[in-house]
């Protein structure tokens, strides 16, 4: 790990069309570990390209509870998707079990 980068301990991006997604694994001085997720999606206004960002924190006190919340709506798609009620051609849902979603190492 490098401590002399800012608080920043890990990265992943994720391209996804006109969507870039970051999930950035951060320390507090404390040395606490916490994510921040940020979409930037690219827009243009008058003519000028422009990009939109939103970003939500998740500290480790919720990484439990937000793993589990998110891997039950990946299930759920997936469940769903098998019913031929919903569009899936943009959507391949891999198995995913709950020991393979874990924070438990940060």
């Amino acid at each position: 790990m490098d401590y002399n980068k800012k608080d920043e301990v890990y990265s992943k991006v994720v391209r996804a069309g006109k969507r870039t997604y970051f999930f950035d694994v951060k320390a507090t001085k404390g040395r606490d570990l916490y994510i921040t997720m940020t979409e930037s999606k690219k827009t243009f206004v008058d003519g000028k390209e422009f990009y939109q960002k939103h970003k939500i924190f998740l500290y480790k006190e919720d990484f439990e509870k937000f793993s589990d919340g998110l891997l039950d709506v990946v299930e759920k798609i997936a469940e769903l998707n098998a019913t031929g009620e919903y569009k899936t051609e943009t959507y391949q849902h891999e198995e995913i079990t709950s020991e393979e979603v874990s924070f438990d190492d940060l």
